[in-house]
């Protein structure tokens, strides 16, 4: 499995939206399960977004779902910054990526 880490800021007047159509990508991994995706999203009080996404060399179990559109159809527009992405290795996890239960309401 490989991992990336995305980051982009967010305008504050699209940070609700932002994070509604994050939840709803969730919505759409609990629904469909694909055992080939592991994804983190966390929002930092700057109003930037952080994105831990693992997957298996298909990526369409994530980007094929319709919330994933719906999230990346104008993510431009919601950004105040160019977006950053690399490749990352998980050197080390205790608790975190599994069962995360302190999930933040849309």
């Amino acid at each position: 499995m490989g991992y990336n880490l995305i980051r982009y800021g967010v305008k504050d007047a699209s940070i609700a939206d932002n994070r509604a159509l994050v939840a709803k990508v969730f919505e759409a991994l609990t629904e469909t399960k694909p055992q080939s995706v592991r994804y983190l999203v966390l929002e930092l009080e700057t109003g930037e977004f952080v994105h831990l996404v693992g997957q298996d060399k298909d990526s369409s179990a994530l980007t094929g779902l319709d919330a994933f559109k719906a999230f990346s159809a104008d993510h431009a527009a919601r950004r105040s910054g160019p977006l950053t992405r690399s490749t990352a290795k998980i050197v080390g996890n205790y608790r975190m990526l599994t069962d995360a239960d302190e999930v933040m309401p849309a």
